[in-house]
Protein backbone atom coordinates (compact mmCIF):
# COMPACT_ATOMS: atom_id res chain seq x y z
CA UNK A 1 0.00 0.00 0.00
CA UNK A 2 3.08 1.97 0.46
CA UNK A 3 4.44 1.58 -2.47
CA UNK A 4 1.27 2.41 -4.08
CA UNK A 5 0.30 5.66 -2.72
CA UNK A 6 4.45 6.46 -3.27
CA UNK A 7 3.79 5.62 -6.55
CA UNK A 8 0.37 7.69 -7.00
CA UNK A 9 2.18 10.92 -4.95
CA UNK A 10 4.74 10.36 -7.79
CA UNK A 11 2.58 10.67 -10.43
CA UNK A 12 1.08 13.67 -8.79
CA UNK A 13 4.54 15.56 -8.38
CA UNK A 14 4.91 14.67 -12.61
CA UNK A 15 1.71 16.15 -13.51
CA UNK A 16 2.17 19.12 -11.14
CA UNK A 17 5.28 19.80 -12.72
CA UNK A 18 3.73 19.50 -16.27
CA UNK A 19 1.11 21.43 -16.11
CA UNK A 20 2.56 24.20 -14.09
CA UNK A 21 5.33 24.77 -16.91
CA UNK A 22 2.78 25.25 -19.38
CA UNK A 23 -0.98 25.54 -19.30
CA UNK A 24 -3.46 27.27 -17.58
CA UNK A 25 -3.75 28.48 -13.87
CA UNK A 26 -6.28 27.00 -12.69
CA UNK A 27 -5.12 23.32 -14.07
CA UNK A 28 -1.90 23.79 -12.39
CA UNK A 29 -4.00 24.94 -8.91
CA UNK A 30 -6.08 21.74 -9.31
CA UNK A 31 -3.04 19.21 -9.34
CA UNK A 32 -1.23 20.96 -6.41
CA UNK A 33 -4.29 20.46 -4.36
CA UNK A 34 -3.79 16.75 -5.27
CA UNK A 35 -0.10 17.11 -3.02
CA UNK A 36 -0.53 20.17 -0.37
CA UNK A 37 -2.12 17.86 2.49
CA UNK A 38 0.91 16.34 3.25
CA UNK A 39 2.95 19.01 3.71
CA UNK A 40 1.42 20.96 5.98
CA UNK A 41 4.55 22.58 7.43
CA UNK A 42 4.94 24.28 3.84
CA UNK A 43 1.39 25.52 3.50
CA UNK A 44 2.51 28.87 3.19
CA UNK A 45 4.50 28.73 0.37
CA UNK A 46 3.00 26.21 -1.43
CA UNK A 47 -0.28 28.42 -1.35
CA UNK A 48 2.02 30.67 -3.02
CA UNK A 49 2.82 28.66 -5.47
CA UNK A 50 -0.59 27.68 -6.17
CA UNK A 51 -1.98 30.68 -7.01
CA UNK A 52 0.58 32.01 -9.58
CA UNK A 53 -0.13 31.69 -12.69
CA UNK A 54 1.75 29.38 -14.79
CA UNK A 55 3.05 29.71 -17.95
CA UNK A 56 1.07 30.06 -21.15
CA UNK A 57 1.74 28.88 -24.65
CA UNK A 58 4.03 30.51 -26.77
CA UNK A 59 3.47 30.42 -30.77
CA UNK A 60 6.57 31.95 -32.65
CA UNK A 61 5.58 32.74 -36.35
CA UNK A 62 8.28 31.30 -38.42
CA UNK A 63 9.24 32.73 -42.11
CA UNK A 64 11.09 31.45 -44.62
CA UNK A 65 11.20 31.64 -48.54
CA UNK A 66 11.74 28.42 -49.79
CA UNK A 67 8.75 25.73 -49.54
CA UNK A 68 11.19 22.65 -50.66
CA UNK A 69 12.63 22.90 -46.70
CA UNK A 70 9.26 23.40 -45.29
CA UNK A 71 8.59 19.54 -44.48
CA UNK A 72 12.43 18.81 -42.80
CA UNK A 73 12.24 22.13 -41.07
CA UNK A 74 8.69 21.07 -39.59
CA UNK A 75 10.09 17.84 -38.18
CA UNK A 76 13.05 19.97 -36.57
CA UNK A 77 10.50 22.04 -34.97
CA UNK A 78 8.36 19.09 -33.97
CA UNK A 79 11.86 18.10 -32.25
CA UNK A 80 12.03 21.68 -30.67
CA UNK A 81 8.54 21.42 -29.25
CA UNK A 82 8.46 18.56 -27.95
CA UNK A 83 11.75 19.46 -25.50
CA UNK A 84 9.82 22.76 -25.23
CA UNK A 85 6.18 21.87 -24.88
CA UNK A 86 5.36 25.92 -23.86
CA UNK A 87 6.59 27.21 -27.29
CA UNK A 88 5.21 26.26 -30.60
CA UNK A 89 6.19 27.16 -33.80
CA UNK A 90 4.31 28.02 -36.98
CA UNK A 91 6.29 27.99 -40.36
CA UNK A 92 5.24 30.65 -42.60
CA UNK A 93 6.85 30.04 -45.82
CA UNK A 94 6.20 33.38 -48.87
CA UNK A 95 8.08 33.22 -51.98
CA UNK A 96 11.56 34.94 -52.36
CA UNK A 97 9.79 37.99 -54.58
CA UNK A 98 7.14 38.54 -52.08
CA UNK A 99 8.78 37.34 -48.87
CA UNK A 100 11.08 40.74 -48.68
CA UNK A 101 7.78 42.88 -49.37
CA UNK A 102 6.68 41.09 -46.32
CA UNK A 103 9.77 41.84 -44.49
CA UNK A 104 9.18 45.64 -45.61
CA UNK A 105 5.85 45.76 -44.45
CA UNK A 106 6.32 44.15 -41.37
CA UNK A 107 9.15 46.44 -40.49
CA UNK A 108 7.35 49.41 -41.03
CA UNK A 109 3.71 48.22 -39.08
CA UNK A 110 6.05 46.60 -36.16
CA UNK A 111 5.05 43.41 -37.27
CA UNK A 112 7.96 41.70 -38.37
CA UNK A 113 8.00 37.52 -37.83
CA UNK A 114 9.52 36.46 -34.51
CA UNK A 115 11.81 34.51 -36.38
CA UNK A 116 12.84 34.81 -40.14
CA UNK A 117 15.75 33.76 -43.06
CA UNK A 118 17.80 36.22 -43.51
CA UNK A 119 20.13 36.73 -46.75
CA UNK A 120 23.65 38.39 -47.15
CA UNK A 121 21.63 41.01 -49.63
CA UNK A 122 19.38 42.36 -47.23
CA UNK A 123 21.54 42.12 -43.79
CA UNK A 124 22.80 45.42 -43.47
CA UNK A 125 19.25 47.22 -43.94
CA UNK A 126 17.51 44.79 -41.21
CA UNK A 127 20.42 45.21 -38.54
CA UNK A 128 21.92 48.53 -39.44
CA UNK A 129 18.54 50.32 -38.97
CA UNK A 130 17.30 48.62 -35.35
CA UNK A 131 15.52 45.79 -37.12
CA UNK A 132 17.13 42.82 -36.15
CA UNK A 133 17.85 41.81 -32.02
CA UNK A 134 21.01 41.76 -31.43
CA UNK A 135 22.38 38.42 -30.36
CA UNK A 136 26.17 38.66 -29.53
CA UNK A 137 25.60 38.32 -25.90
CA UNK A 138 23.28 35.72 -26.29
CA UNK A 139 25.79 33.65 -28.97
CA UNK A 140 28.25 34.52 -26.03
CA UNK A 141 26.42 33.02 -23.27
CA UNK A 142 25.56 30.36 -24.90
CA UNK A 143 26.39 26.68 -24.02
CA UNK A 144 24.79 25.11 -26.82
CA UNK A 145 26.79 26.06 -29.54
CA UNK A 146 29.91 28.64 -30.67
CA UNK A 147 30.28 30.97 -33.26
CA UNK A 148 33.28 29.39 -34.21
CA UNK A 149 31.23 26.36 -35.14
CA UNK A 150 30.53 27.97 -38.69
CA UNK A 151 32.56 28.87 -41.27
CA UNK A 152 34.16 32.64 -40.40
CA UNK A 153 33.34 34.28 -43.63
CA UNK A 154 29.76 33.45 -43.22
CA UNK A 155 29.29 34.91 -39.42
CA UNK A 156 31.08 37.73 -40.77
CA UNK A 157 27.77 38.73 -43.36
CA UNK A 158 25.66 38.40 -40.59
CA UNK A 159 28.21 41.01 -38.38
CA UNK A 160 27.37 44.48 -38.50
CA UNK A 161 30.12 47.07 -36.54
CA UNK A 162 30.60 43.65 -34.17
CA UNK A 163 27.53 42.79 -33.62
CA UNK A 164 25.91 39.67 -34.33
CA UNK A 165 22.33 39.52 -35.77
CA UNK A 166 22.02 36.38 -37.66
CA UNK A 167 23.61 33.11 -37.13
CA UNK A 168 24.52 30.91 -40.30
CA UNK A 169 21.66 28.19 -41.35
CA UNK A 170 23.49 26.55 -43.65
CA UNK A 171 25.67 27.70 -47.36
CA UNK A 172 25.60 26.70 -51.01
CA UNK A 173 27.63 26.44 -54.37
CA UNK A 174 26.63 26.38 -57.45
CA UNK A 175 26.76 23.24 -59.85
CA UNK A 176 26.38 22.46 -63.35
CA UNK A 177 23.60 20.21 -63.98
CA UNK A 178 23.61 18.28 -66.65
CA UNK A 179 20.92 15.71 -68.99
CA UNK A 180 22.82 12.35 -68.90
CA UNK A 181 20.25 10.91 -72.13
CA UNK A 182 20.89 13.79 -73.99
CA UNK A 183 24.71 13.55 -73.68
CA UNK A 184 24.35 9.20 -73.79
CA UNK A 185 22.18 10.25 -77.24
CA UNK A 186 25.28 12.96 -78.42
CA UNK A 187 28.05 9.93 -77.61
CA UNK A 188 29.41 13.01 -75.08
CA UNK A 189 31.33 11.74 -71.49
CA UNK A 190 29.95 13.59 -69.14
CA UNK A 191 31.01 16.92 -67.25
CA UNK A 192 33.53 16.35 -64.65
CA UNK A 193 36.03 18.08 -62.61
CA UNK A 194 38.78 18.01 -65.88
CA UNK A 195 36.17 20.35 -67.96
CA UNK A 196 37.43 23.94 -68.97
CA UNK A 197 35.41 26.69 -70.56
CA UNK A 198 36.43 25.33 -73.79
CA UNK A 199 34.49 22.16 -73.00
CA UNK A 200 32.02 23.44 -71.80
CA UNK A 201 31.45 25.53 -75.58
CA UNK A 202 32.41 22.17 -77.22
CA UNK A 203 29.56 20.41 -75.94
CA UNK A 204 26.89 23.17 -75.80
CA UNK A 205 27.61 23.21 -79.79
CA UNK A 206 27.04 19.64 -79.85
CA UNK A 207 24.27 19.71 -78.11
CA UNK A 208 22.15 21.72 -79.74
CA UNK A 209 20.08 20.11 -81.64
CA UNK A 210 16.29 19.47 -82.86
CA UNK A 211 15.17 22.37 -81.39
CA UNK A 212 17.12 21.70 -78.16
CA UNK A 213 19.66 24.26 -76.60
CA UNK A 214 22.93 22.61 -75.39
CA UNK A 215 23.10 24.83 -72.59
CA UNK A 216 21.44 27.37 -70.56
CA UNK A 217 23.39 30.80 -69.52
CA UNK A 218 20.54 33.28 -68.14
CA UNK A 219 21.12 36.48 -67.29
CA UNK A 220 21.61 35.73 -63.63
CA UNK A 221 24.19 36.17 -60.81
CA UNK A 222 24.45 33.79 -58.13
CA UNK A 223 23.47 31.09 -60.67
CA UNK A 224 25.50 32.62 -63.56
CA UNK A 225 27.92 34.71 -64.54
CA UNK A 226 29.06 35.96 -61.12
CA UNK A 227 30.62 32.13 -61.15
CA UNK A 228 32.33 32.96 -64.57
CA UNK A 229 33.64 36.65 -63.45
CA UNK A 230 35.44 35.05 -60.69
CA UNK A 231 36.86 31.73 -62.69
CA UNK A 232 38.56 34.47 -64.93
CA UNK A 233 40.11 36.44 -61.64
CA UNK A 234 37.71 39.52 -62.51
CA UNK A 235 35.48 41.02 -59.77
CA UNK A 236 32.00 42.29 -59.20
CA UNK A 237 33.00 44.57 -56.21
CA UNK A 238 36.30 45.75 -54.76
CA UNK A 239 37.93 44.59 -51.31
CA UNK A 240 37.61 47.07 -50.03
CA UNK A 241 33.51 47.55 -50.94
CA UNK A 242 33.63 50.72 -52.23
CA UNK A 243 34.68 50.18 -56.10
CA UNK A 244 32.60 48.22 -58.65
CA UNK A 245 34.28 45.62 -60.78
CA UNK A 246 32.16 45.33 -63.66
CA UNK A 247 34.55 47.79 -65.48
CA UNK A 248 37.30 45.34 -65.12
CA UNK A 249 39.30 43.77 -68.06
CA UNK A 250 38.98 40.33 -66.75
CA UNK A 251 35.57 40.93 -65.84
CA UNK A 252 34.35 42.10 -69.47
CA UNK A 253 35.73 38.91 -71.01
CA UNK A 254 34.27 36.73 -69.15
CA UNK A 255 31.04 38.13 -69.68
CA UNK A 256 31.87 38.74 -73.32
CA UNK A 257 32.09 34.05 -72.93
CA UNK A 258 29.42 33.90 -71.18
CA UNK A 259 27.03 35.41 -73.22
CA UNK A 260 28.35 34.11 -76.70
CA UNK A 261 26.13 31.07 -75.58
CA UNK A 262 22.67 33.05 -76.42
CA UNK A 263 24.26 35.16 -79.18
CA UNK A 264 25.29 31.98 -80.76
CA UNK A 265 21.99 30.26 -80.42
CA UNK A 266 23.15 28.01 -77.85
CA UNK A 267 20.92 29.05 -75.08
CA UNK A 268 17.49 30.80 -75.34
CA UNK A 269 17.24 34.21 -73.47
CA UNK A 270 15.60 33.46 -70.35
CA UNK A 271 15.34 36.13 -67.64
CA UNK A 272 12.70 34.57 -65.10
CA UNK A 273 13.38 32.00 -62.12
CA UNK A 274 10.29 30.00 -62.92
CA UNK A 275 11.19 29.93 -66.41
CA UNK A 276 15.10 29.03 -65.73
CA UNK A 277 13.51 25.77 -63.86
CA UNK A 278 11.33 24.85 -66.65
CA UNK A 279 13.36 25.16 -69.21
CA UNK A 280 15.14 22.27 -67.25
CA UNK A 281 12.40 20.09 -66.37
CA UNK A 282 10.88 20.34 -70.29
CA UNK A 283 13.85 19.14 -71.79
CA UNK A 284 14.57 22.54 -73.43
CA UNK A 285 17.96 22.65 -72.34
CA UNK A 286 20.72 20.23 -71.90
CA UNK A 287 23.05 22.08 -69.40
CA UNK A 288 21.74 24.91 -66.63
CA UNK A 289 23.67 26.18 -63.74
CA UNK A 290 21.55 26.08 -60.53
CA UNK A 291 22.51 26.15 -56.38
CA UNK A 292 22.52 23.09 -53.80
CA UNK A 293 19.52 24.96 -52.66
CA UNK A 294 17.35 23.20 -55.63
CA UNK A 295 17.87 20.04 -54.64
CA UNK A 296 14.71 19.01 -53.20
CA UNK A 297 13.57 20.28 -55.87
CA UNK A 298 15.15 18.63 -58.90
CA UNK A 299 14.51 15.38 -56.36
CA UNK A 300 11.17 15.50 -56.48
CA UNK A 301 10.65 15.62 -60.07
CA UNK A 302 10.47 12.78 -61.90
CA UNK A 303 12.18 13.95 -65.54
CA UNK A 304 15.32 15.37 -63.54
CA UNK A 305 15.44 12.54 -61.20
CA UNK A 306 15.59 10.33 -64.11
CA UNK A 307 17.28 12.42 -66.48
CA UNK A 308 19.67 14.72 -64.78
CA UNK A 309 22.95 14.70 -62.76
CA UNK A 310 25.06 17.65 -61.11
CA UNK A 311 29.27 18.37 -61.53
CA UNK A 312 31.51 20.59 -60.75
CA UNK A 313 31.88 24.07 -62.54
CA UNK A 314 33.96 23.92 -65.68
CA UNK A 315 37.75 25.68 -64.49
CA UNK A 316 38.70 28.99 -65.97
CA UNK A 317 41.56 31.04 -65.50
CA UNK A 318 40.79 29.63 -62.21
CA UNK A 319 38.52 27.23 -60.06
CA UNK A 320 35.36 29.03 -58.33
CA UNK A 321 31.77 28.79 -57.28
CA UNK A 322 29.89 31.28 -55.45
CA UNK A 323 29.56 30.92 -52.04
CA UNK A 324 26.56 32.27 -50.01
CA UNK A 325 24.52 31.22 -46.59
CA UNK A 326 21.45 32.05 -44.91
CA UNK A 327 21.23 32.85 -41.35
CA UNK A 328 18.41 32.73 -38.94
CA UNK A 329 17.63 36.10 -36.91
CA UNK A 330 14.95 37.22 -34.66
CA UNK A 331 12.91 41.04 -34.69
CA UNK A 332 13.76 43.26 -32.52
CA UNK A 333 10.23 43.97 -31.37
CA UNK A 334 9.26 40.51 -30.73
CA UNK A 335 6.93 40.06 -28.13
CA UNK A 336 8.67 36.60 -27.05
CA UNK A 337 12.22 37.44 -27.25
CA UNK A 338 13.88 34.69 -24.89
CA UNK A 339 11.45 32.14 -26.55
CA UNK A 340 12.80 32.93 -30.33
CA UNK A 341 16.41 33.29 -28.57
CA UNK A 342 15.94 29.63 -27.32
CA UNK A 343 14.00 28.72 -30.81
CA UNK A 344 17.33 29.57 -32.77
CA UNK A 345 19.81 28.86 -29.86
CA UNK A 346 18.42 25.34 -30.89
CA UNK A 347 18.43 25.52 -34.41
CA UNK A 348 22.10 26.46 -34.09
CA UNK A 349 23.59 23.35 -32.03
CA UNK A 350 25.03 20.71 -33.90
CA UNK A 351 22.11 18.29 -33.07
CA UNK A 352 19.62 20.56 -35.23
CA UNK A 353 22.52 21.26 -37.81
CA UNK A 354 23.06 17.74 -38.25
CA UNK A 355 19.17 16.77 -38.69
CA UNK A 356 18.74 19.49 -41.45
CA UNK A 357 22.01 17.73 -43.03
CA UNK A 358 20.57 14.47 -42.55
CA UNK A 359 16.71 14.95 -44.11
CA UNK A 360 18.13 16.79 -47.00
CA UNK A 361 16.92 20.34 -46.38
CA UNK A 362 20.26 22.45 -46.93
CA UNK A 363 23.68 22.31 -46.41
CA UNK A 364 24.19 22.42 -42.81
CA UNK A 365 26.64 25.34 -42.25
CA UNK A 366 27.96 23.98 -38.73
CA UNK A 367 31.23 22.46 -39.53
CA UNK A 368 31.58 18.87 -40.20
CA UNK A 369 27.95 18.46 -41.09
CA UNK A 370 28.01 18.22 -44.96
CA UNK A 371 28.50 14.69 -45.27
CA UNK A 372 25.91 13.97 -43.32
CA UNK A 373 23.83 16.29 -46.46
CA UNK A 374 25.47 14.45 -49.26
CA UNK A 375 24.40 10.84 -47.46
CA UNK A 376 21.11 12.15 -47.71
CA UNK A 377 20.82 12.17 -51.31
CA UNK A 378 21.03 8.81 -53.74
CA UNK A 379 19.43 10.43 -57.14
CA UNK A 380 22.60 12.56 -57.88
CA UNK A 381 25.56 13.60 -56.91
CA UNK A 382 25.68 16.04 -54.93
CA UNK A 383 28.84 15.57 -53.13
CA UNK A 384 30.00 18.14 -56.07
CA UNK A 385 28.55 21.23 -54.07
CA UNK A 386 30.83 20.21 -50.92
CA UNK A 387 33.99 19.43 -53.10
CA UNK A 388 33.58 23.13 -54.71
CA UNK A 389 34.18 25.07 -51.07
CA UNK A 390 38.13 25.13 -51.31
CA UNK A 391 37.49 27.31 -53.64
CA UNK A 392 34.56 29.24 -53.61
CA UNK A 393 33.87 32.89 -53.35
CA UNK A 394 31.77 34.65 -50.87
CA UNK A 395 28.72 36.19 -52.99
CA UNK A 396 29.82 39.80 -53.65
CA UNK A 397 27.54 42.48 -51.29
CA UNK A 398 28.29 45.37 -49.57
CA UNK A 399 26.10 47.53 -47.25
CA UNK A 400 23.19 47.65 -49.26
CA UNK A 401 23.97 44.69 -52.55
CA UNK A 402 20.17 45.61 -53.40
CA UNK A 403 20.37 48.84 -54.37
CA UNK A 404 22.71 48.50 -57.28
CA UNK A 405 22.28 44.78 -57.86
CA UNK A 406 18.82 44.88 -58.76
CA UNK A 407 19.88 47.73 -61.10
CA UNK A 408 22.84 45.74 -62.65
CA UNK A 409 20.19 43.42 -64.37
CA UNK A 410 18.65 45.99 -66.31
CA UNK A 411 21.88 47.73 -67.25
CA UNK A 412 23.18 44.24 -68.23
CA UNK A 413 20.01 43.13 -70.00
CA UNK A 414 20.90 44.96 -73.15
CA UNK A 415 24.24 42.82 -74.06
CA UNK A 416 21.95 39.59 -73.65
CA UNK A 417 19.52 40.94 -76.25
CA UNK A 418 21.98 42.15 -78.67
CA UNK A 419 21.01 45.73 -78.01
CA UNK A 420 24.26 46.80 -76.71
CA UNK A 421 28.32 45.46 -76.89
CA UNK A 422 28.97 43.72 -73.68
CA UNK A 423 31.69 45.94 -73.11
CA UNK A 424 29.26 48.76 -72.77
CA UNK A 425 26.89 46.96 -70.76
CA UNK A 426 29.60 46.55 -68.32
CA UNK A 427 30.65 50.43 -68.08
CA UNK A 428 27.16 51.47 -67.70
CA UNK A 429 26.57 48.95 -64.91
CA UNK A 430 29.61 49.94 -63.37
CA UNK A 431 28.85 53.90 -63.24
CA UNK A 432 25.30 53.28 -61.84
CA UNK A 433 27.24 50.74 -59.16
CA UNK A 434 29.80 53.32 -58.11
CA UNK A 435 27.00 55.71 -57.61
CA UNK A 436 24.86 53.47 -55.08
CA UNK A 437 28.28 52.50 -53.63
CA UNK A 438 29.59 56.43 -52.99
CA UNK A 439 25.83 57.36 -51.68
CA UNK A 440 26.61 54.25 -48.67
Amino acid sequence: MKKKLLSMALVAAMLVGTMAGCGSSSSASSAVAITAAPAPAASSSTAEVSSAPAAENVTLNFAIWDSGQEKGLRTIADNFEAANPCIKIKINVTGWADYWTMLEAGATGGSLPDVFWMHSNEIYHYGANGMLLDLTDRISKSDKFKLSDYPDGLTKIYNINSKQYAVPKDYDTIGLWYNKTMFDKAGLKYPDETWTWDTLYSAAKKLTKNGVYGILTPLHNQEGFYNFIYQNNGKIISDDKKKSGYDDPATIEAMEYYTKFVKEKLSPQIFGDQERAEAMQNGLCAMGFFGSWNLSGFTSNEYMAKNFDVSVLPQGKTRASIFNGLGNAISATTKHPEEAWKFVEYLSTKEAQEEQAKLGVAISAYNGAADLWVSSNKTFHVKSFIDMVKYAVIRPYSNKTTVWEDKAYETLKPCFTGNQTVKEACQNTAKQMNEALAAE
